[in-house]
């Protein structure tokens, strides 16, 4: 039995040495690069990225191109009108102690494509911003599916943003949407300056979201975890609470207000846009 596991981990030693230290990939850094042109006919642009540190950026290019610094390929394939943007990464990675490297991939995107975009993030970190707030990157979509690791989002204007999360940390600022609609099943996200109409599901971990202007409508459901919705001290809005455990909070005054275990309602301001808050389980607070 001892020579069996002793064949085994000379084996495997022999592996992970070739692997990291032979062929190319491991501790001393290779580069992989590849690009696509971006046509009139390209509807979408798809990123399945996992393990490594990745920097979206929009310039003035008329193609999508990818660098990989580190350990693994990147290859960036045309499937009809998507472009796909897929890292894979090689070896051992169960023996962390061996991952010496940064693995980092930027990609290179047009500044004046406005299409789709999709985003699948398993693991590592995701950087994607817009050159500023006044001249933000624009799309038509944006999806965004996170298992773990972080993500940075920053000055985007997008018609329709969709998000899911199932874990790790999300940043994201200054943000326009015509709907966003986001869902959270674990993990963090915390929003600054979004505007647009709004719905939210969180069925556990934490949504935090601050509004500049509110212009549209507002749904948030909890069945488990907590909301935390930031408004203008000027928002306009009619707030329709239902509560069937946990807890819904206004810090704002509120006109023909009606509050009970089960139900908090009322008016602010003109009352122009609908609020719809309903908490199964978990907190959430509107301040």
């Amino acid at each position: 039995m001892k020579r069996i596991l002793v064949i085994f981990l000379v084996i495997t030693g022999a592996y992970i040495g070739w692997n990291y230290f032979v062929d190319g990939s491991g501790v001393n850094f290779a580069k992989a690069e590849d690009a696509v042109k971006v046509t009139n006919q390209t509807e979408n642009i798809t990123f399945d990225i996992s393990s490594v540190e990745t920097m979206i950026v929009p310039e003035d290019r008329d193609d999508v191109r990818a660098e990989l610094k580190g350990k693994g390929t990147v290859k960036v394939d045309k499937h009809g009108d998507d472009i796909e943007v897929a890292v894979q990464r090689k070896g051992f990675f169960w023996f962390n102690w061996f991952e010496m490297d940064k693995t980092t991939l930027t990609v290179y995107i047009p500044e004046d494509y406005e299409k789709n975009m999709e985003i699948e993030l398993g693991s590592g970190e995701v950087v994607f911003k817009g050159h500023s707030i006044d001249s933000p990157m624009k799309l038509e979509k944006l999806a965004i599916d996170i298992g773990s690791g972080s993500m940075v989002l920053e000055n985007l204007d997008v018609e329709t943003y969709m998000h899911h999360s199932s874990s790790g940390d999300v940043e994201i600022n200054s943000i326009a949407a015509g709907s966003g609609s986001f869902e959270v099943s674990s993990g963090s996200v915390n929003v600054q300056n979004y505007s647009g109409k709004l719905d939210a599901d969180v069925s556990s971990g934490e949504l935090d979201i601050q509004m500049d202007r509110l212009t549209d409508d507002v749904n948030l459901n909890v069945s488990s975890g907590n909301i935390e919705l930031d408004l203008p001290d000027d928002a306009d809005f009619t707030l329709n609470g239902k509560i069937s455990s946990g807890d819904l909070s206004s810090d704002f005054p509120l006109d023909n207000k009606e509050e009970n275990d089960n139900r908090l309602s009322g008016k602010h301001g003109s009352g122009k846009y609908e609020i719809n808050a309903d908490v199964s389980s978990g907190d959430i607070e509107i301040f």
